[in-house]
């Protein structure tokens, strides 16, 4: 008993007082001594409250008034909240629970902190078209350093699914079609977030999502079921989530999705024996918004019934749906659960909060000083405004139409252009809209006093009312024209007149893409083509400006407009940024991360696909008994890696060290790569390997390595890559990661389609 109060006291020292420092015989402890400490005097109940993350509710208008959340947290029954920020209200709601609860634990604040805080980069769809991990970093280095200025220290952020269908709307969210190129997206994003000091007052923990297969929804609907095989998972969508775990991430986030017929947040195979079992995560799982109260819909049973398979599985934190609350005490009592299990997924929750330093010093991301002065920074904007730019790419520009010349007039058209609130696009929680940038604004703020900007709407987003209400949500209203389409299209056609050039800024609103936004036809809207071609049939030059949250089936748009530059949504910089890219100040260099089908039949379709036993032979559009289609060719419209730059690039003929290799020896691939134009420019050389032969399927092409180089005006720059065994690894029919001796094709070039390519052998 004597030991037990000696503790007690200890742990009350570690608590008393809202800065200052602990006991120094506690500061000298290991985490996991403390957190046994605390364990010891912790209730079943109190215990089970660390395991709950309900959303923040209405405490945003006051914790007065706010009678559900309060009375938890002095009970000890919330671990977490999460989607609250501001440093008044977050200190307001920790003091509730440092000073009000028994054990005094600390609360954790967590926020969909996405692609930017107050400063918003482009969607991570967008940024993955960067192809710089420095850049990627950057970006959420910068988001931790707001956020945590507002309170805020955990993100449910990177979100890594691969996806080869963009009728999937949270593709926008996402990292791309390849493994290879998610992973390292994965590592760079979670070392932004996190930093080397996860007690630092300016890094934030990071939360690796959706844990698994999510991107792989049948039919692109959300929350839609996913079936693959296990060698499928392994090679192709597990290497993003291995990767941030890999670098350290501390939490994960289960997905929707069942996995071999159970649903994730209740899948043991999935969240202990791959998660924590063969990659060694050590930190904590939370589930997604209401994942286990879904398991039931699923037809896994009732709620105490799922809530007992998430814990089973290896699911620490129930967001939102509270079954873990309200139902894993019977459970314990009925023998369903142990409290070994418990603690297991309580002990994790804590060393968290060890970990983030709120245990010594629970205010720590609640400097009102940092939250006035390192947010949305003249220095971060700078940062957010080149990254967008670096995102942007362009898809053709027949005629050198592009750049765009200062002076004179130029026509800036469409329903998107004059509309700040959609430059951050989805899940830009925290952004303040008003002071995004629209394109008009930039264009005019780039173009300078010699260039006239003329604008007209020329088109509602959606012709019908009703469909474009379903996507004006979260403070992005579409501002909707109630004149006809017909005059709508004459005003612009008049302003077209009085310009020499014409800018269209078409495609999507930003909450047409993102959670719960599938659309089964990814084409522009009908009434932004109707204005598009009849802006075509004034004979002047028509600059497309493609704002969306996907890849868009815009075959008939690449055949018909000379120029089109795919921003994405590209953040609160976005419109300056664009405008940097029309008229030359930045030269494009963004590369596509994901395939632009000709049409949604081709969908899914993604480069690194395998071959057939009936495969297309080389060069052929049809024939017949071979897989292909009837009335469209094979080919994406735009492949992956593709993308323009106003300098012409020309590659010279790759070298190979080695024909034949054994065992480690290492391959060197070289590529002389000449920049034909007057115009300095980025190119992002490309390298990829294919395994002609092996003990299971492979791909006929896969990403292994890239570099992007600045090359002068007139210069040549060799570009070599060293190729080692390592890259060769693939998960063979039983899910042994290792290589195979034989034949390997070798791959360099400026996109997936347009490469050279070689053959060696290696053996073991």
């Amino acid at each position: 008993m004597r030991n037990l109060l000696v503790v007690g006291m200890m742990i009350v020292s570690l608590f008393l007082g809202s800065c200052s420092a602990p006991d120094p015989i506690q500061a000298g402890e290991p985490y996991e001594a403390q957190i046994d400490s605390l364990l010891n005097l912790m209730t079943i109940e109190e215990k089970i409250g660390q395991l709950n993350l309900p959303g923040a509710g209405d405490i945003s208008t006051g914790l007065a008034s706010n009678t559900g959340i309060v009375p938890k947290i002095k009970a000890g029954q919330v671990g977490g909240l999460f989607n609250i920020s501001g440093v008044e209200k977050i200190r307001a709601t920790q003091q509730i629970a440092v000073e009000k609860s028994r054990l005094k634990i600390p609360l954790i604040f967590g926020m969909d902190v996405i692609h930017g805080y107050k400063t918003v980069f482009p969607i991570p769809l967008g940024l993955s078209c960067v192809w710089d991990m420095e850049l990627i970093e950057l970006s959420t280095r910068i988001a931790a350093q707001e956020a945590t200025a507002d309170g805020i220290s955990w993100t449910f952020s990177p979100m890594v699914d691969i996806c080869r269908d963009p009728r999937w709307g949270r593709i926008s969210e996402g990292v791309g079609e390849d493994p290879y190129l998610a992973s390292l997206m994965a590592g760079a994003m979670v070392r932004g977030y996190q930093g080397d000091d996860l007690t630092a007052f300016n890094t934030m923990m990071a939360c690796v999502k959706h844990f698994a297969l999510y991107g792989a929804i049948e039919a692109g609907r959300d929350y839609n079921t996913v079936d693959m095989s296990r060698v499928r998972m392994y090679n192709e969508y597990f290497p993003p989530y291995k990767a941030a775990v890999d670098a350290g991430v501390g939490s994960v986030m289960a997905s929707f999705n069942e996995i071999d017929g159970i649903p994730a947040t209740g899948n043991r195979w999935l969240m202990t024996e791959v998660l924590r079992e063969q990659w060694g995560f050590d930190g904590f799982s939370v589930t997604d918004y209401t994942g286990i109260n879904e398991m039931i819909d699923h037809g896994m049973g009732d709620l105490q019934t799922v809530s007992v398979l998430a814990l089973n599985a290896g699911i620490d934190m129930d967001m939102v749906g509270e079954g873990f609350l309200t139902t894993l005490k019977k459970s314990l009592e009925e023998g369903a659960i142990t409290e070994a299990q418990i603690d297991a997924a309580c002990r994790r929750i804590l060393r968290a909060k060890f970990e983030l330093g709120l245990f010594e010093d629970p205010y720590r991301y609640c400097d009102i000083q940092r939250s006035e002065t390192e947010i949305y920074t003249a220095d971060k904007r700078q940062a957010a405004r080149k990254i967008a730019a670096q995102s942007l790419v362009l898809l053709k520009n027949e005629d050198n139409v592009l750049p765009l010349k200062k002076g004179g007039t130029i026509a800036l058209i469409g329903p998107l252009a004059n509309y700040k609130e959609n430059m951050t696009g989805t899940w830009s929680v925290a952004a303040d809209f008003t002071k995004s940038i629209s394109l008009l604004e930039g264009m005019k703020a780039v173009g300078g006093a010699r260039t006239n900007i003329l604008y007209a709407k020329g088109a509602n987003v959606y012709e019908e009312a009703d469909l474009e209400a379903r996507v004006s949500i979260f403070g992005k209203p579409t501002y909707r024209d109630e004149r006809s389409a017909d005059a709508l299209i004459k005003e612009a056609l008049a302003v077209a007149q009085k310009s020499e050039v014409i800018v269209a800024l078409l495609g999507e609103s930003a909450e047409m893409s993102g959670e719960s936004s599938s659309r089964s036809d990814i084409s522009i809207p009908q009434s932004q083509q109707n204005l598009l071609k009849a802006l075509l049939k004034t004979g002047k030059p028509v600059v497309l400006v493609l704002q969306s949250g996907r890849p868009l089936a815009i075959k008939w748009e690449s055949e018909s407009v000379p120029a089109i530059l795919n921003t994405w949504f590209a953040g609160s910089e976005g419109g300056l940024a664009i405008a940097d890219v029309l008229f030359g100040e930045v030269n494009p260099s963004g590369k596509l991360s994901t395939t632009f089908p000709q049409n949604i039949g081709q969908v899914p379709i993604y480069y690194n696909h395998k071959n057939t036993g009936r495969p297309l032979a080389e060069g052929q559009w049809f024939q017949k008994f071979r897989s292909n289609y009837l009335d469209v060719s094979n080919e994406p419209l735009y492949p992956f890696g593709f993308g323009l730059s106003y300098s012409t690039f020309e590659f010279g003929d790759m070298t190979l060290s080695h024909q034949e290799l054994k065992g480690a020896e290492v391959l060197r691939v070289s590529v002389p790569v000449t920049n034909e134009s007057d115009v300095d420019g980025k190119e992002v050389v490309q390298l990829y390997i294919r395994d002609v032969v092996g003990s299971i399927t492979r791909p006929v092409q896969e990403l292994k390595g890239f570099q992007k180089v600045l090359i002068a005006a007139g210069e040549t720059v060799t570009v070599t890559f060293e190729v080692t065994n390592e890259d060769l690894k693939f998960y063979n029919s039983d899910l042994e990661f290792d290589w195979e001796s034989g034949e390997f094709e070798i791959m360099v070039g400026a996109n997936s389609r347009d490469v050279q390519r070689q053959k060696v052998n290696w053996t073991k």
